[in-house]
């Protein structure tokens, strides 16, 4: 929908005045809030409204979203796409007492698929409706949009104070499908969330649901947190979402969701994490690169139903790979970037040191299934390629509702201190020294677990390990305080075996007191 010529010159009169030297970003945040060129008719809004839409839009066939969006927008490269950004001082809430504000995405270069947004107050929601003047085009943009038209928006960022108390800090995004991500105090953004994952690895092809359209209920002044509501759409399922997002030293997410199958879907994927490793000391097979270590995350940790943790540090294989860990009501899991000293990344601009981890709390029975693991080879660090998430036992029924509800922790290590020693470090390369390498079979692997109370005296530290396939040297255990406690060395003889999964955890006095380290070893 189009505004007249009219209504667009006294809209551009007004960002004129606005935009006139010394004028005030609140100037400018008052000129584009008062007019009605930026908003639809107020429509009356209650969460149970997204939920209806979601399952009214189940019952009737899939409808793929428009892509007809103008070529010059279509057809812009990834530099031209980031020449285009939004106005700071155009932002939701800008200039007002609200502690977050809202910046939406242009639409463009692979972002096709228009998304609506809409701003809930007072019990009505009314939407945003895209106007260039809300962004700043830079010269790469050859010929960017110049009317106000409901084109829509590829998603949208929130801000708030999170780092100071004086500046707005990007701490979370949506946009793209379903993915979502989001930052804690001083860290850099990493890997990403998705709403829905369905079929992930399957011969037969993934599918990638979408949220189509975004409510985003005005937050108080004293509010230390944000409420989004999505509607989600693809071919197998619909879905109401509702997210509520706390920033701050940990950025708390808590989702509740609704999904409306459209048909049985065995493939499901909840909670989906998105990450990438290409390479750390444990596998840098084939790689030439200054730096000692390239990832968003490093390692799978698991707290399963039966108590135990599980540390499975991740791999980039030469073919796709698909780990399944079996359990039954699962207490959380999560794609770690343990790895915090600078000196093993040596990379000033990716920050990798920074990145989040991120941590699923389930909120309720989640009951049987499997914590999956999808690592996908890469040959490049701008290619997401491990997935992770929980697929039930039982498949989504076709025409019957599924309500899941977690947590997501965007933090360091998760919020639960488990007592443990935790697995420090993995490396791994060829043994028997001073043979030629082509007839080099067996390989060594170094586990370092750290925890204070492994360096205390008393009982003797004692490593368990197992091997499913070849045979595995008696482990060397050593501690030491240089590493912060204990490194266990392991050789396995693969004995003409192209896999083998390995397993070790460090005991004393016949208790398990160290995470359970396990590892999918792969033949060259």
């Amino acid at each position: 929908m189009s505004v007249t010529r009219r209504s667009a010159l006294a809209l551009a009169a007004t960002l004129a005045l606005a935009l006139r030297p010394g004028a005030s970003g609140r100037a400018l945040a008052s000129a584009l809030a008062a007019s009605e060129d930026h908003w639809g008719e107020p429509e009356p809004f209650r969460p149970a409204l997204v939920r209806e839409r979601a399952q009214a839009l189940a019952a009737a066939p899939y409808v793929p979203p428009a892509q007809d969006i103008p070529e010059s927008l279509a057809g812009l490269d990834y530099d031209q796409y980031r020449d285009i950004r939004f106005r700071p001082e155009s932002a939701i809430w800008a200039g007002t007492d609200k502690p977050f504000q809202l910046q939406a995405f242009h639409l463009g270069f692979g972002y096709r698929e228009p998304v609506t947004l809409n701003l809930v107050s007072g019990g009505s929601a009314r939407r945003l409706i895209f106007d260039p003047a809300m962004f700043s085009y830079g010269p790469l943009v050859e010929n960017p949009p110049t009317r106000i038209e409901d084109l829509g928006f590829s998603g949208f960022r929130i801000h708030a104070p999170v780092n100071r108390d004086d500046y707005f800090d990007e701490f979370a995004v949506f946009q793209g499908a379903s993915y979502f991500r989001a930052v804690a105090k001083d860290q850099a953004y990493g890997l990403s969330a998705r709403g829905l994952a369905i079929g992930v690895a399957d011969p037969a092809g993934e599918e990638f649901p979408s949220f189509r359209e975004f409510w985003v209920e005005t937050p108080t002044a004293e509010a230390d947190a944000i409420v989004v509501h999505a509607l989600l759409d693809s071919p197998s399922t619909t879905g109401a979402y509702r997210f509520l997002l706390r920033p701050g030293v940990s950025t708390l997410m808590e989702v509740e969701a609704v999904l409306y199958p459209r048909v049985e879907v065995a493939t499901v994927g909840i909670a989906p994490l998105t990450s990438m490793f290409y390479f750390a000391g444990h596998d840098r097979v084939g790689v030439d690169d200054f730096r000692g270590a390239v990832h968003d995350s490093e390692g799978l940790l698991m707290w399963n139903g039966q108590g135990e943790w599980l540390w499975r540090p991740l791999l980039n294989p030469e073919r796709l790979q698909v780990s399944t860990f079996l359990d039954n009501r699962p207490h959380g899991f999560g794609l770690m970037q343990r790895e915090r000293d600078f000196g093993i990344y040596q990379d000033l601009e990716a920050d990798y040191h920074r990145r989040p981890s991120l941590w699923v709390e389930p909120i309720g029975d989640w009951g049987e299934g499997a914590v999956t693991l999808v690592e996908i080879p890469t040959d490049a660090e701008v290619h997401d390629n491990i997935v992770a998430f929980w697929r039930p036992r039982t498949p989504l029924a076709a025409g019957v509702p599924a309500q899941m509800a977690y947590r997501l922790h965007w933090r360091g290590e998760p919020p639960v201190a488990h007592g443990l020693a935790k697995v420090r470090r993995t490396l791994t390369g060829l043994s028997e020294v001073g043979r030629p390498q082509a007839e080099r079979d067996k390989r060594v692997f170094v586990i370092d677990f750290l925890g204070e109370d492994l360096l205390a005296d008393g009982a003797p530290v004692l490593a368990a390990a197992s091997a499913t396939a070849g045979v595995l040297s008696p482990p060397v255990v050593k501690t030491d305080a240089e590493i912060g406690g204990v490194r266990v060395a392991l050789e396995l003889d693969p004995e003409g075996a192209e896999i083998s999964e390995l397993r070790c955890a460090l005991t004393r006095d016949g208790a398990v007191v160290s995470e359970t380290w396990i590892y999918r070893w792969l033949a060259a």
